[in-house]
């Protein structure tokens, strides 16, 4: 047994005296029996007996009995359990209230069996819930009690981040029956679900599918790991998935061609509320894919001598397959015995109405003509289109070819065509 007295004469209000008591560390549930007394010759409290339950040496908290004044010598029992490793400590508080008198504690005995009146907890529950998410429990009381006696459950952490909504209970009923049922709602901001702390890394790359490495073993939050998921969006849009995944690497598929993403994993825990949120993202880009097919409809609009305008149908990123990409008119023609091949770069290849004109041309002159789609991945060809451009007016007639032979009535002339006739002539004037 222990023993304490305070003599409160002379002393300011609030000093205070500690007695404590050996760690008790055994699984089991412990009687602390005591004597206690607390007594002024005014009849006025001389000071406040408190007596604390400190749990693994943390804060003590608040007081889970306490008197103020008794003028005689009263027993008091306080049951408490522990399982281990956890270990607890009580301490007995004297805080002084300014007025003499006495406040003493003596026989202060640990008991290894249940106390003869104060209810014990029959079973004490670990529940272990993931930040922001509600743990109920019951825990049951054995043992005879008055309507003056109070429960009081502690609530202790195993994790450094537990932030714990009301440490400790205040169980006050008026009980009749032998057993007391106390429900409790504590809210736990326990365990910090999983967040991986680098972003995914990138292994190959597609024009619709990505590699990835998920790289998530180094997390922040608490473990162990029951399922990872790759979450993916478009970086312009609202467009995203997720898709569960069973190993360290993945291939998204289905992508669409040169449209860049944002990759992130999410890792869950065990228990409702368990998913983290997404890690950092990993950004980038699927390649272009080879254009879904040449310009269509290939038109002509106008034809002149020297110029033909062509149309065709419009044409988006469907075809395209990359938001990169060019259009050329390629065309060639017979121009002097040798075949003439040319391409110039349209730049008309937005318009909803679409066209180009070829200049410098020779008249009356066939002109075949083919649109080539290209991007980084590919290129494909329109049908060739074959143009006859106008007449237009000849050349002279070469003045050293007219040669002119003279008769008694008439002169008879000859020449050359003119170099370039431009057409069928149909008539020469002399």
């Amino acid at each position: 047994g222990s023993f304490m007295l305070v003599n409160t004469s002379g002393r300011f209000a609030g000093q205070k005296a500690h007695l404590l008591m050996p760690h008790l560390k055994e699984n089991d549930t412990h009687c602390i029996d005591f004597h206690y007394y607390v007594s002024s010759k005014s009849g006025a409290s001389p000071g406040t007996l408190n007596v604390y339950v400190k749990v693994n040496d943390g804060p003590i908290g608040n007081p889970v009995w306490n008197t103020s004044i008794t003028a005689t010598w009263n027993r008091a029992e306080l049951a408490i359990s522990t399982f281990w490793p956890n270990f607890y400590q009580v301490v007995f508080e004297v805080v002084t209230s300014g007025l003499s008198g006495y406040v003493a504690i003596d026989e202060v005995k640990v008991l290894g069996h249940p106390c003869t009146k104060t209810p014990h907890f029959l079973r004490l529950q670990s529940v272990e819930v993931n930040a922001g998410q509600f743990a109920t429990f019951q825990c049951t009381a054995n043992g005879g009690t008055d309507s003056s006696d109070r429960l009081w459950l502690q609530v202790i952490s195993f994790f450094p981040n537990a932030l714990i909504s009301g440490e400790r209970r205040d169980f006050e009923k008026n009980v009749t029956r032998e057993k007391l049922w106390a429900h409790v709602v504590v809210t736990y901001y326990f365990s910090e679900p999983p967040v991986p702390i680098a972003p995914p890394q990138l292994s190959s790359v597609g024009a619709t599918y990505l590699w990835i490495q998920l790289n998530a073993n180094s997390i922040n939050g608490d473990g162990p790991i029951i399922q990872r998921e790759v979450e993916y969006r478009t970086s312009s849009g609202s467009w995203y998935d997720i898709q569960p995944v069973d190993s360290t690497s993945y291939k998204i598929g289905h992508l669409d061609p040169d449209t860049e993403y944002e990759i992130s994993v999410l890792l869950t825990r065990p228990g409702e509320g368990g998913t983290g949120s997404p890690g950092p993202a990993l950004k980038t880009r699927t390649k272009c894919a080879d254009p879904m097919r040449g310009p269509r409809r290939l038109e002509v609009v106008e034809i002149k001598s020297r110029q033909i305008t062509i149309c065709w149908e419009p044409f988006g990123y469907n075809v395209t397959r990359c938001h990169q990409y060019n259009l050329t008119v390629h065309y060639r023609y017979q121009a002097g015995g040798q075949e003439q091949v040319r391409e110039e770069v349209s730049w008309d290849t937005e318009s909803s109405h679409p066209q180009h004109t070829i200049t410098n041309l020779s008249p009356y002159t066939n002109v075949s003509i083919k649109l080539v789609l290209m991007n980084p991945e590919g290129r494909k060809e329109s049908q060739e289109l074959v143009v006859q451009t106008d007449e237009d007016v000849p050349s002279a007639v070469p003045l050293e070819s007219i040669q002119g032979s003279t008769f008694e009535e008439k002169i008879f002339l000859q020449w050359r065509e003119p170099a370039q006739t431009y057409g069928v002539i149909t008539l020469y004037e002399v």
